[in-house]
């Protein structure tokens, strides 16, 4: 007979990401909760934060139920499930150490059961570690019964006395009640969650807790008669090949598909680029904004010539360009100044559409900058990055941690 069910998460906002755990101890016989254990663990991954969950799990029914306690093990997790079932093999070396540390406590008691269940079923212990993370975002300590506390590293308080624990409910910071959904891990954004107000941080410098991101899929356009013949296409308004067209309505037969559940969709200006968006607008419903920001580097002179063209016609000039972003082509415009619109322009959707999933439809400049800005990487990264007509990216803007790349240059939809 089972005595005790154990049931826990772990989550990463980034993946890795700021990342915590929950598990919850109840008897098995009436549901009660007899336990609950919580941790934000700093950054690392899903998977890692999955097993702590586990680990503080068993540990509550020892120290519960002593040596030989029965438990019935039931998580979200698939991967965590079947590798302590034994039915799954550790191919991540880095799991290894927590899973022998799983196992050893394990070994202490009597697991009746492994069992994966949907996240939806989940709750108490996806509740328990978002609390201990968001807690972790404003310098403070989780501790059961859902409050925090100042965080024992933070500086005390003038006069030398810490300041009291805020009794404030962590749970207050979520209407958990209005989620309903959570979209699957290429665009994960559930567009029923309600962020309620919060009182603010103090001094630490973390915006208000979410445990939402704000999702930012970038489609470059379909294929040009420019884009065939690798010439320069910046200002001048190409449009779509045949081909370009037939690789616009496959992404948006993918975007219009699970797991990708669009809010909005923004476009450049240019005509390749809107008519890939209308092809997604009319699988979606959506209507399509354009955002003059989001246009393609203004290559002047240059347009529509070849790369060889310009290397023969301006050899010095390519030269100084390929080796100092501030540099632009003759009548043309820098990398710089494309990074300093696109930065703004993506500013601009990731506040308006806060924990929301949009599209932006771009060009390979705007959508590399987006990216290298998410990476915090120099301007010369720009040149180490290539990205196919009609490619998909996607980055994950959290209001409590950094923006993370999600995928890159993804043109699974174009081979089917």
């Amino acid at each position: 007979m089972t005595s005790y069910v154990i049931e826990a998460d772990g989550g990463s906002r980034g993946n890795p990401g700021p990342a915590g755990y929950g598990a919850v101890v109840m008897d098995a016989s009436d549901g009660q909760v007899l336990a609950e254990a919580a941790e934000a663990i700093g950054v690392t991954t899903n998977n890692v934060a999955e097993y702590r969950g586990l680990i503080a799990g068993l540990q509550a029914v020892l120290r519960l139920g002593g040596e030989g306690a029965s438990v019935a093990v039931r998580m979200d997790s698939k991967l965590v499930v079947e590798q302590m079932a034994g039915r799954w093999k550790i191919k991540n070396e880095g799991l290894r150490p927590l899973a022998l540390e799983a196992g050893a406590l394990v070994r202490r008691l009597r697991v009746t059961e492994w069992t994966w269940i949907p996240r939806e079923r989940n709750k108490h212990a996806d509740r328990l570690a978002n609390e201990a993370m968001d807690a972790a975002a404003k310098g403070l300590t989780w501790k059961a019964g859902g409050t925090a506390q100042p965080d024992a590293r933070e500086e005390p308080a003038p006069g030398g006395q810490a300041e009291p624990p805020p009794t404030a409910r962590q749970t207050d910071l979520l209407d958990m009640g209005t989620i309903t959904e959570i979209s699957a891990p290429t665009a994960s954004i559930a567009t029923a969650q309600q962020r309620t107000a919060t009182g603010s941080a103090k001094g630490t410098g973390w915006a208000p807790p979410t445990r939402v991101a704000t999702s930012l899929l970038l489609l470059r356009h379909g294929e040009t008669a420019l884009s065939v013949e690798r010439r320069f296409s910046g200002r001048g308004d190409a449009e779509l090949t045949p081909n370009g067209l037939a690789q616009a309505a496959a992404a948006a037969e993918r975007l219009s598909r699970e797991p990708y559940r669009l809010d909005a969709i923004v476009s450049s200006p240019l005509k390749r680029a809107r008519q890939t968006a209308e092809a997604v607008a009319r699988r979606t419903g959506l209507d399509v904004e354009v955002d003059e920001d989001l246009r393609e580097l203004d290559f002047g002179e240059w347009e529509g010539h070849t790369f060889t063209e310009v290397q023969r016609r301006w050899p010095a000039e390519l030269s100084t360009w390929l080796a100092d972003p501030e540099t632009a082509p003759p009548g043309g415009e820098s990398f710089a100044t494309v990074a300093r619109r696109v930065q703004a322009a993506g500013e601009r959707l990731v506040e308006r559409y806060e924990g929301r999933t949009v599209l932006a439809i771009s060009h390979v400049t705007p959508i590399k900058m987006l990216l290298r800005q998410a990476l915090l990487a120099p301007l010369e990264s720009l040149y180490r990055m290539h990205l196919d007509v009609a490619c998909l990216s996607l980055i994950e803007y959290y209001a409590d941690g950094p923006a993370v790349v999600k995928s890159f240059n993804d043109t699974s939809h174009l081979r089917r």
